[in-house]
């Protein structure tokens, strides 16, 4: 436990000071206008406009994502201008007029196109994006009047703004029915997300937006060398949590030491700016090479401390053999050896059917535009955790174990989670130390991550290198194939790349296997498809360069090979397309060609045995209530239209509550399996409820509203029943993931422009076909498969973490030069859905989070070499690599 708090807050001066040190934070007051209203605020010097506004006025519909006015979250109109308020000092406000999302008054035309075209998902930049573009409405139609906007033109008006989870389609939407005066009055369309008009309109909260009285302020103090035994330790008498391993070693540059807090943000910077760190140094391994050679320093000197390593895989991690830094193989196979004898002699023949390469990915940042953060409190009730997580579920449950609590005293919320895409599963760093600094603090304590934080401790898609052969026979079928893919998941261990390799295409005979090289830089997590993504890019290009070989089309030769049904009826479908249909052939000339790449790709189908859902009449309205959270993929839309389909309810008639851990437990957000889990469970439910107000009669018409009003508080609760064939993987009712019969698939074709003087791709269109069943809301399904896109894209093209090769400090950890896709750089997308084949599942219909992203990036990649004759092996696609191969 730590010390009491040494420092504290001098109300009369208005300064902070910890142990002996004084901080002057010298407030002032400020007069100005704040959505119409004249007010007056008393900032710090150093605080920010939107620090103000958030803070101190409560308006958080301006988000801090970035800190450097490159996302767009934080924007507000500053005497009607678009303005980056992260990077507004206070002072600026001063006379000034400034209007948030929250003073468009909820009603503006682009607030109500937002909500119509699904302009979002987890809404964390939504504010800024609706402040720019109703910015940028206004003085379209001043100077067009009601005309349509180019892309160009909403492309280049919205380029300050990002959005991770890539809804850049509905954008693009929104501002165009905007422009065109179609929302100038409420049309009485419903919004396609339950939430959406919560989000369009900043009201809807996000950890980040949590304060509570006398909320203190934490910090986190990283590691500034790459390995090291930490010895004394000095926090000056702050607020602290040692956040250290019990070995007291740090094995990355930037991995969590100590976490201080303080009454204000300026003063818990100032106590983690005084903590003073001995480093005792190890000599560190900064990359795959040298981690390799023989004699080279190791990460992990003993079993115990391998035991002990993260792991960057989504499900269980299997033990491996270890040599140094190198971990593995973990070997699969079909007929191994009848594989590795005919690639070997098809090699010594120099058989021309036989193609052999080494790819490689980077690293990839998850970089969710809400950070990692964590809001924690004691009381009698027992710990309060506000958490930005993807699984409340999952976290109440090792909170309650790593605090020694009874379950009923851990109450986690989340109620809108900005973006996670598999970094936010589990008890992390902000959770643990937020509440162990709320408890010796005596107060609230708020922790969150800035970007630095983000991109260089939250979570990132291990880098890979993947050998390939893959064979080809007489007769154009698969014959052999092998990969061996090395893993670079910094300290992390559990690649599980090649492996991939074992689903698709058949039983032909293959050997696959998977080694991790471990090294001082930091840990991977899952990342959306963990392994799919980086297998796709070798193995559909591999697919595609055997067509070039044969002479096939590449359509045709993955419909000979592939025998899965579902994804047989999407090969048909894209061979129709005009797109494939009448592309160029041939090679090509001049400055910029065009080219069009395919990718077929697959999935695991999981779910959530456990998922439930309770239904409640309250007030005349039927109130869902589940424990898990939606990160922006739809699931409270999916609740509420089984809802109102299954008992004919009005939306006025239907509430969904999710996001906190106390009611039936949910599904957690991440392998596909949250639509399918609670999707079943919700039609159970409202079956139930609809038995129940019918008085058990077995048929009947939907409950009146007289009736809703007169069952108060009955209740309903539904749980996914298991599918008609059972599971693959042998689980008790209580397990909270199962491997379902089936996969998942995919195709994605892809048309790219290439510049051959400047090296630069410019994905055009896609197509997107998607095989997982049925589809529960078509448009924020779509509105998922089109963030597929846009997130493969940025795999393909821009992101890529940099460390320095002397420090392993991470180079690129800011959002102006970690390159995400921006509005500007994503292809209109056409989205087609399959949704036959999953007749054994209940509901009929499982995730398409992964699939739909999978093999965006070797489609990429194949329309390239389609363009140029090149083929890219290493990701992603750089110009200097691109000009350097065609020339």
């Amino acid at each position: 436990m730590a010390e009491p708090y040494a420092g504290g807050v001098d109300s009369v001066n208005s300064s902070v000071y910890v142990d002996d040190v004084n901080i002057d934070l010298g407030s002032q007051a400020l007069d100005t206008t704040v959505n119409g209203e004249r007010t007056t605020v008393t900032p710090t010097p150093d605080t920010t406009a939107a620090e103000t506004l958030r803070d101190e006025l409560g308006l958080t519909g301006a988000k801090v994502a970035c800190g450097q006015g490159v996302c767009g979250t934080c924007t507000v109109l500053l005497d009607g201008a678009p303005a980056a308020s992260c990077l507004l000092p206070s002072t600026a406000l001063e006379g000034r007029s400034v209007t948030t999302v929250e003073g468009l008054g909820g009603d503006h035309p682009v607030q109500r196109a937002f909500a119509a075209h699904d302009a979002m998902q987890c809404g964390y930049c939504t504010p800024g994006f609706v402040v720019e573009a109703a910015a940028f409405t206004e003085r379209w139609r001043a100077e067009h009047g009601d005309t349509a906007p180019t892309r160009a033109d909403i492309a280049d008006a919205l380029a300050g703004h990002l959005c991770r989870c890539g809804a850049y389609e509905g954008i693009y939407a929104a501002v165009t029915a905007a422009c065109t005066g179609a929302f100038d009055t409420d049309t009485g369309v419903e919004p396609t997300r339950a939430e959406a008009v919560a989000k369009a309109t900043g009201r809807a909260r996000f950890t980040t937006d949590v304060r509570p009285d006398g909320c203190w302020e934490a910090v986190v103090v990283r590691a500034r060398v790459p390995h090291a035994v930490i010895g004394r330790l000095d926090t000056g008498g702050a607020v602290h949590v040692d956040l250290l391993p019990a070995d007291r070693t740090v094995r990355y540059t930037g991995q969590p030491v100590v976490a201080v807090a303080a009454p204000t943000l300026a003063a818990a910077r100032a106590a983690a700016d005084a903590v003073e760190i001995e480093y005792i140094e190890r000599d560190a391994v900064l990359d795959t090479g040298t981690a390799l050679r023989p004699g080279s320093p190791t990460v992990y000197a003993d079993a115990a401390e391998r035991g002990a390593a993260p792991s960057s895989s989504e499900g269980v991690t299997v033990p491996g053999r270890w040599d140094g830094n190198l971990r593995g193989p973990l070997s699969l196979g079909l007929r191994r050896g009848t594989a590795v004898r005919r690639i070997n002699d098809a090699h010594r023949k120099g058989d021309d059917r036989l193609f052999a390469a080494e790819f490689s990915t980077a690293v990839q940042a998850h970089t969710a535009l809400e950070p990692h953060a964590c809001v924690a409190r004691w009381d009698d009730d027992g710990l309060h955790l506000h958490v930005s997580t993807q699984t409340v579920t999952g976290v109440a449950k090792e909170a309650a174990k790593h605090w020694g609590l009874a379950p009923d005293r851990v109450h986690v919320s989340a109620h809108h989670v900005g973006g996670g895409f598999g970094a936010k599963a589990g008890l992390g760093t902000e959770t643990i130390a937020a509440a162990e600094l709320a408890r010796s603090a005596g107060a609230p304590v708020r922790l969150v991550f800035d970007r630095s934080a983000e991109l260089t401790d939250a979570g990132n898609r291990p880098g890979t290198r993947t050998r390939i052969a893959m064979l080809a026979d007489a007769e154009g079928r698969l014959s052999a194939l092998s990969i061996d893919t090395w893993g670079d998941g910094g300290v992390s261990v559990g690649s599980a790349v090649a492996a991939m390799g074992m689903l698709i295409y058949g039983r032909a005979p293959r050997r696959v296997r998977d080694y991790d090289v471990v090294t001082n830089r930091p840990p991977g997590r899952p990342f959306r498809g963990p392994g799919g993504a980086p297998m796709a890019w070798a193995l559909e290009q591999a697919v595609d360069e055997i067509a070039v070989r044969l002479g096939e089309d590449p359509i045709a030769l993955r419909q000979r090979w592939d025998g899965n049904p579902k994804r047989q009826a999407l090969y048909a479908q894209a061979a129709a397309l005009p797109l494939w249909r009448d592309r160029e052939r041939g090679p090509r000339t001049g400055r910029f060609r065009r080219g069009v790449g395919v990718a077929a790709a697959n999935w695991p189908y999981l779910l959530d045995p456990s998922a439930e859902i309770e239904l409640v009449v309250e007030d005349g309205q039927v109130v869902a209530r589940t424990a898990t959270q939606d990160i922006g993929t739809g699931i409270r839309t999916v609740i509420t239209r089984i809802l109102r389909a299954e008992l004919e309810l009005d939306a006025d008639q239907v509430r969904v509550d999710t996001g906190d851990s106390g009611p039936v437990p949910g599904t957690g957000s991440f392998g596909s399996r949250t639509t399918t889990s609670l999707g079943p469970a919700t039609t159970e439910a409202a079956r139930e409820l609809a038995s129940l107000l019918r008085g058990g009669a077995a048929s009947g018409g939907p409950p009146s509203r007289e009736a809703l009003k007169a069952a108060e508080g009955l209740r309903a609760t539904g749980q996914r029943k298991r599918d008609r064939r059972g599971f693959i993987t042998p689980v008790p009712r209580s397990s909270e993931i199962a491997l379902g019969r089936g996969m998942a698939g995919a195709v994605h074709i892809m048309e790219v422009e290439v510049d051959t003087l400047l090296g630069s791709v410019r994905p055009l269109r896609c197509w997107a076909g998607v095989a997982s069943g049925r589809i529960y809301a078509e448009v924020p399904a779509r509105n998922q498969a089109v963030g597929g896109v846009v997130q493969g894209i940025g795999y393909a093209l821009y992101e890529q973490r940099v460390t320095d090769p002397a420090t392993g400090t991470v180079l690129n950890d800011n959002l102006e030069d970690y390159r995400l896709p921006g509005i500007g750089d994503v292809p209109e997308v056409d989205v087609y859905f399959h949704e036959q084949g999953w007749e054994h599942v209940p509901g009929g219909g499982v995730g398409l989070g992964e699939v739909s992203t999978v093999g965006v990036s070797a489609s990429v990649a194949n329309a390239v070499r389609d363009a140029v004759g090149w083929r890219p092996l290493d990701l992603p696609i750089r110009p200097d690599r691109l000009l350097e191969g065609i020339r």
